[in-house]
Formats: structure tokens, sequence, C-alpha cells
């Protein structure tokens, strides 16, 4: 009786139950049925002061044939038919957002059933897929930390659940992901000069996912912040390349905080723009204006006037 489909004379038992003021549990106990069904098919139909009996069960065969007409896999025993679209519509989702398909519909699944967990062959029966597929899916979902593997005392049978944390640990892997690219990108904008157009594209795009990563990790401090862009003022001050030394020992910083203060402000670029920190030499640091910020013949010609008029 729970895993059928609601009858007809069951929703009428559930719209006299709702006019008697009794509670989803209560309804539910008296059908047999678990209460998310109960709550899911009143959610679904109007509500709790909505619900009627007949305009549910017309309903409810409507969205079945729209379901069928749409190319939507046909529900399982047991099965709702509503849960079975939205799982489509949730991994639909995870698709378009990057997610392999079959991982996405397996992570569906496992997040829209109301059992505590699922084994493989559930999830090949519900899915209509082969095993082979069904544990690609799980081992790809495992390495990033979003499905848990684990095996009850009394089966032999392993068993996949949802960990606690899993849109936490997709965030630190995206976030972790966002700078192994702001890396990379950094290495390239180095190797081609950002003077040059690869290495000004490389140059945005180390920017782009730095501030990325930033923000999901929670960015700057403000102290950090503020550190940085008094290493920033200082340099363009001083008018001429600095040691990080002598920037110690003008602002009487200890070596440690100047050293934070400038990979802080290489780091972080897009919150210093259109000022970047320059290294005219390995050892010394310089204020410069942002490679993107002037194209070539703007740069030229300000050369030409800070040159002056030819004597």
């Amino acid at each position: 009786m729970p895993g059928d489909r609601l009858r007809q004379e069951e929703r009428q038992a559930i719209a006299a139950g709702l006019a008697d003021g009794l509670g989803y549990a209560e309804i539910a106990r008296r059908l047999d049925r678990p209460t998310s069904t109960v709550s899911r098919e009143i959610a679904r139909n109007g509500g709790p002061r909505g619900y009627r009996a007949e305009h549910a069960h017309h309903a409810t065969a409507y969205r079945a044939r729209r379901r069928h007409r749409s190319g939507l896999p046909a529900a399982s025993p047991g099965e709702d038919p509503c849960v079975l679209e939205f799982a489509e519509r949730f991994a639909a989702t995870m698709v378009a957002n990057g997610v392999p398909r079959m991982a996405a519909r397996v992570l569906s699944r496992l997040y829209t059933t109301d059992e505590p967990n699922l084994t493989a062959a559930q999830l090949v029966s519900r899915l209509r897929v082969s095993p082979a597929s069904v544990s690609k899916a799980i081992a790809y979902l495992e390495e990033l930390g979003m499905v848990e593997r684990g095996r009850s005392p009394d089966s032999r049978r392993e068993h996949y659940t949802i960990a606690d944390d899993v849109w936490m640990r997709a965030w630190v892997t995206s976030a972790r992901a966002n700078a192994d690219w702001a890396e990379r990108a950094r290495e390239g904008a180095a190797l081609f000069d950002p003077g040059t157009p690869t290495g000004a594209r490389l140059q945005q795009m180390a920017r782009f996912f730095t501030q990325l990563s930033d923000d999901m990790a929670g960015g700057l401090s403000s102290a950090a912040a503020e550190d940085a862009a008094t290493v920033l003022a200082a340099l363009l001050h001083a008018r001429r390349p600095l040691t990080a030394p002598e920037l110690a020992d003008a602002l009487g910083w200890s070596a440690d905080r100047v050293a934070d203060a400038l990979r802080d402000a290489e780091t972080y670029a897009p919150f210093t723009d259109p000022l970047t920190l320059d290294r005219p030499t390995p050892t010394t640091y310089a204020v410069a204006a942002a490679p993107g910020r002037l194209t070539p013949a703007q740069r030229d010609a300000l050369a030409v006037r800070a040159a002056g008029p030819p004597g």
C-alpha cells in the first residue's frame, strides 16, 4: 500500500481529514502512507485550504500525460510521478551548470528519496540504466566528496547517501579550482609579459579568478587590505623602486608585515586597479598603471609628453 499511487478514495479521505482539522501525520497514519506523501499531495493541489479530491485526481492524471509527452522516464512502481518529474528537472539544472548527466541524475535521486540511503541496485532500477553507468557516476561523486558509501551491519550490499555538508564541500572544491586557475594565469602573465596581448589576457584572467576565489573564501581582511594600500601609497610617494627592507624601514614595519602586504597587493590586483604592483627587478617594487587601463597608443603618447619637447 505505501508504495502505490494514491487512489481517488484516498484523496477523498485526505479532503475529509483536512475538513476535520486533522494534521498531515494523522491523515497519513489512517491511510497507512508516509507523511511526506500526504504533504506533497496537498501542497501541489491547492494546499490545506484549497485541496479538492476530484480536482487533485484529475490534475494528477493530467501531469502524468504531460510527463509522458515530454519524454521523461516513466515512474517505477512505488514512485511518486511528481517527485520523479522534479528529480529530472533538478538533475537538468545540475547538468546545465557543468555536472555530468548521469552523476546529476544519481545525485538528484539520492536527494529526493525519503529513504536514508539507496543501493546501486535501487539506483539502477529507478534510473533504468546499466550498473556500470551508476558505478561510474558514484565514483565521480565520491571523488568530489558529495556522496558517501556505507554498508549495513545486516547486509553485504553497499549503499550510498548524501554527505551532510555536501554543498559546503562543493563550495570549497569550486573555490580551490578558481584559485588554481588564477595561479596558472599569473604564471602565464609573467612568462609572456603583461605588456603583450597574450600577457594582458592572462593577467586579466588571473585577476578575475583571484577575485572569484577570494569572494568565495571570504575575501581579504580589512587590515590586510589597508596594509596593501599603504604599501602602494608608499611606492607612489617614493617615485622610485624600493626594496622590501627599504619599505620596512620607511614604514616602521616588520619584514614579515611588508612581505605580506606586497604579496596581497600583487595577489589582489582587482582591488588596487587602476594601480598595480610592478617588479622592475627581482628585488625592487614600484607602482604602475594596470596594463588593461591604457592602450599601447595611449602609453606611447604619454611617454612622448613625459619626455618633453625636443631640445
